[in-house]
């Protein structure tokens, strides 16, 4: 075999190994937590229980399940679900909370405290700027003015 072929397929593989581990770099491959497997693990035991329920009512209405027994296995299905989404909303809350978490803790590590007192002087300055530029409406269209304005300037009706 010839050296350039050797070079090329060389090239070739290390082209395609660059781009079977792009995703690894750009973290794509995240950790599922505990959390969210049982998350998982919940939404597919609710789906069965559903699908069950519902094949149990078909079958009912063919007439495949005896009318004593079917309220007895309706009711044992209905409360697996109940039990089912009750989980699912106990962990979906811990999963919120655990991602609200780290968002907050991302903006808090970027952004620098502001005090009450700065914070509340913030507020009463921006309230005051609003105030004085919105100065009622007009009295024939309805659409909001600025205190400057002299016409309203959706029909043109003279304000002052």
């Amino acid at each position: 075999m010839d050296i350039a072929a050797l070079f090329i397929t060389f090239a070739v593989l290390i082209l395609v190994g660059a781009y079977l581990y792009a995703p690894f770099l750009k973290g794509y491959g995240k950790r599922v937590t505990q959390e969210e497997h049982e998350l998982s693990a919940l939404l597919a035991e609710r789906d069965r229980v559903l699908n069950t329920l519902q094949e149990l009512d078909f079958d009912f209405k063919l007439g495949k399940i005896p009318a004593e027994e079917y309220p007895a296995q309706r009711a044992s299905l209905l409360q697996k679900g109940a039990d089912i989404l009750r989980k699912m909303d106990d962990v979906t809350a811990k999963v919120e909370s655990q991602r609200e978490e780290v968002k907050t803790s991302k903006k808090s590590a970027g952004k620098k405290k502001v005090s009450d007192e700065a914070l509340e002087a913030m507020i009463s300055s921006r309230r005051r700027e609003r105030k004085n530029r919105f100065d009622g409406f007009c009295p024939k269209c309805g659409k909001p003015v600025v205190a400057t304005d002299r016409f309203c300037p959706s029909c043109g009706k003279g304000l002052k």
